[in-house]
């Protein structure tokens, strides 16, 4: 069986998260698209750069996109994430009206849309992207091992 390749914004995603791991951040990328397909917006984690909790991949990408875009309004845009968003950037994906969220590997532990707390089943989650899970997740899964294996003997 052939293994098909992931999408061109998860491939920049990917590669967001890869810099971010060269820069010793937590390896996560994220890519934004327009309704086009235009990549419009990408970033890596940078938590530890910026020496701010926030600097999260998904919070980066959705400022940049919403900058680009003129609107806090994200609606017909998605979003590509190399690992499932925690409850922070889960929430920001919602106010930011994302269309659908794209991610690569579960993240059991700090995961907020498929694990933990499951923020878009919520009752009180006003947008619920559609979401698709797994895009990419064996790199994406393959960077994160590769980093803490590395921080943690």
């Amino acid at each position: 069986m052939m293994k098909t390749a992931p999408p061109v914004p998860m491939d920049r995603a990917l590669a967001e998260a890869e810099a971010a791991a060269e820069r010793g951040e937590v390896p996560i990328g994220c890519a934004i698209v327009d309704a086009s397909g235009n990549i419009i917006a990408a970033a890596g984690n940078r938590t530890v750069e910026q020496r701010d909790p926030t600097a999260h991949a998904e919070m980066l990408a959705i400022r940049q996109a919403a900058a680009a875009i003129g609107s806090e309004r994200l609606a017909g845009c998605d979003i590509h994430v190399t690992v499932e968003p925690c409850a922070m950037c889960a929430a920001a994906i919602s106010f930011a009206r994302l269309r659908r969220l794209y991610f690569g590997a579960a993240d059991e532990k700090m995961g907020a849309v498929e694990n933990g707390p499951r923020f878009f089943a919520q009752p009180t989650c006003h947008h619920r992207p559609e979401v698709y899970g797994g895009i990419g997740g064996e790199a994406a899964a393959a960077l994160m091992q590769n980093f803490f294996r590395e921080r943690r003997p």
